[in-house]
């Protein structure tokens, strides 16, 4: 039977949208159904064998519509296996090293007893909304950090971890 997925994100400039597509793209050449929607969107999660819930990192707080999709399906995600992942670092450090989660996703790791967190580097270019942001562009610090290839790798080697072992809560 295929798994079906759900990879939810939270973005304000698109950066995590795009993590989030490539995770999905990756799962589906591993055989798996994947759904790749904004996590505001998303009304139910009882139809997927697994989820995996990502947000961008503005100022050490994960994006706030990841932490509501977090809190919303709290009850029904503790029965399914879930991964979580970030986006942020403006410099090629998530690449470099493992990144700790931040605070509230560290929260979010143990209320949902999550498998595991990755936080994989970001993108900030011209246009992008919001005054800080413009500001850090203007100052020459932007830029697309984002590593598909270990966005992909990381979503494959996801693919093929078990999930039956999750207990109905």
């Amino acid at each position: 039977m295929t798994q079906r997925v759900l990879v939810a994100y939270g973005t304000r400039n698109g950066s995590t949208a795009g993590i989030a597509e490539a995770i999905g793209d990756a799962l589906r050449a591993q055989g798996m159904e994947a759904q790749v929607r904004p996590a505001a969107e998303v009304e139910d999660v009882t139809s997927y064998d697994l989820v995996v819930v990502g947000g961008a990192l503005y100022m050490g707080r994960w994006h706030v519509d990841a932490v509501r999709f977090a809190r919303r399906h709290r009850s029904e995600l503790l029965n399914r296996a879930v991964w979580l992942f970030s986006s942020g670092p403006l410099d090629p450090s998530a690449g470099e090293r493992d990144i700790p989660p931040v605070r509230g996703v560290r929260r979010a790791m143990i209320r949902l007893d999550a498998r595991e967190h990755r936080t994989f580097g970001g993108r900030l270019e011209k246009g992008a909304r919001g005054r800080m942001a413009r500001t850090i562009v203007e100052s020459g610090r932007g830029g697309d950090f984002r590593d598909f290839d270990a966005i992909s790798a990381w979503a494959t080697a996801l693919a093929a971890k078990p999930v039956a072992a999750v207990p109905l809560r």
